[in-house]
């Protein structure tokens, strides 16, 4: 693959130079220097290239909240996540404000998770505080209204986004599940970008829950609605696979860290699906997942095999097991189905959780 680079020799070497500059005296990683020169790269094409204001403006706040939020969310790697999304409306006194508190508390005291919201008050107040502010982040929108963040953050994990998009990013990618309760646009627009990002294989499978108070009536429409598009052909059912509805705080915690009971994490490496795990597969269960889930098997078989290089490279998970396949990238469903089926050895422990952030494994 050709460089990507100026045209001019000299302003790379200047670039170089910079970025060597720059990192003297640094921790940085000399193997990311590349990537750090694309950018910059980037930007001085954005300035040959005429490019108008406006989306200067754009790619500048983007790029600056992406880096502070990754400042952020990196001091807290290893301790497993969950997004809490719902409405800004609820009021104290819904039975969903409560559930949702209790769900967090639980999550935070008992599991050591933390919790992930939009900083605003109604469901994403309950959740902040029920888990309390050691515990919470907080990825706050600036809108003309409902655009202050409620008091249960501590300002060091507060951030303040600009653009949606740029916060929906931080959501997925330092998120390791998602509950939604009852909401509106915003709360429907973050549902069906999680479950199309997991469909189409863009981001990671994870749980997620629907959750609601009992006698909400929210979500059995929503589901009736998800009914109508598999019956006409435009999900597969399968898909359904890829969310879990329910009412009890409890069941939500369990389901969550029963995902990763066994299952760890999955990395594609050279074309092939990585699943790691933390038990060891016998020869009977991969024999099983080869009978169940060839259907998703593009070529050859599902195979235990130890870390490959490209893991022993990036020191990636070494410790776990195990199994690649060549996945067909497109029945992230069946996927569900068949960590599911992971998660089901008797040698796997108990609600263990999750050891670094979501996209980072």
């Amino acid at each position: 693959m050709a460089e990507y680079s100026l045209s001019d020799e000299s302003l790379n070497r200047k670039l170089k130079e910079l970025i060597v500059a720059a990192r003297d005296g640094h921790d940085s990683d000399e193997h990311d220097e590349d990537l750090i020169a694309e950018m910059l790269v980037s930007g001085l094409k954005l300035l040959r290239d005429d490019t108008d204001r406006g989306d200067l403006k754009l790619v500048n706040v983007a790029l600056k909240e992406m880096r502070y939020s990754f400042v952020v969310f990196s001091q807290y790697r290893d301790i497993p996540k969950v997004t809490i999304y719902g409405s800004a409306r609820t009021p104290p006194e819904s039975p969903n404000y409560q559930l949702a508190a209790d769900f967090a508390s639980r999550m935070a005291d008992h599991h050591g998770w933390m919790i992930i919201t939009g900083a605003g008050p109604g469901i994403m107040e309950a959740g902040n505080k029920g888990a309390g502010s050691e515990y919470t982040f907080g990825v706050n929108i600036r809108l003309p209204f409902e655009a202050e963040a409620n008091d249960y953050i501590h300002k060091s994990r507060l951030i303040n986004f600009k653009y949606f998009f740029t916060r929906k990013l931080m959501f997925v990618k330092e998120s390791d599940a998602f509950v939604v309760f009852p909401g509106g646009f915003g709360t429907q627009d973050e549902t069906f970008e999680l479950l199309t990002l997991i469909q189409t294989g863009k981001s990671e499978v994870h749980p997620i829950v629907l959750i609601e108070a009992e006698g909400s009536g929210y979500w059995g429409p929503w589901v009736t609605l998800i009914e109508n598009l598999a019956a006409q052909g435009m999900i597969a059912e399968a898909d359904f696979a890829l969310f879990s509805v329910m009412s009890d705080y409890e069941e939500a915690c369990n389901h969550i860290l029963h995902f990763y009971r066994n299952y760890h994490s999955q990395r594609y490496v050279r074309g092939e699906l990585v699943l790691r795990m933390k038990s060891e597969p016998s020869v009977a269960l991969v024999e099983e997942l080869n009978r169940d889930f060839a259907d998703i098997v593009a070529d050859g078989r599902i195979e235990t095999i130890d870390p490959t290089p490209d893991e022993i490279a990036d020191d990636d998970n070494t410790d776990l097991y195990r199994i690649r396949f060549r996945f067909d990238r497109r029945q992230h469903g069946r996927l569900r189905m068949l960590i599911n089926r992971l998660n089901e050895v008797d040698s796997a422990e108990p609600n263990s959780e999750p050891s670094g952030p979501a996209e980072q494994r």
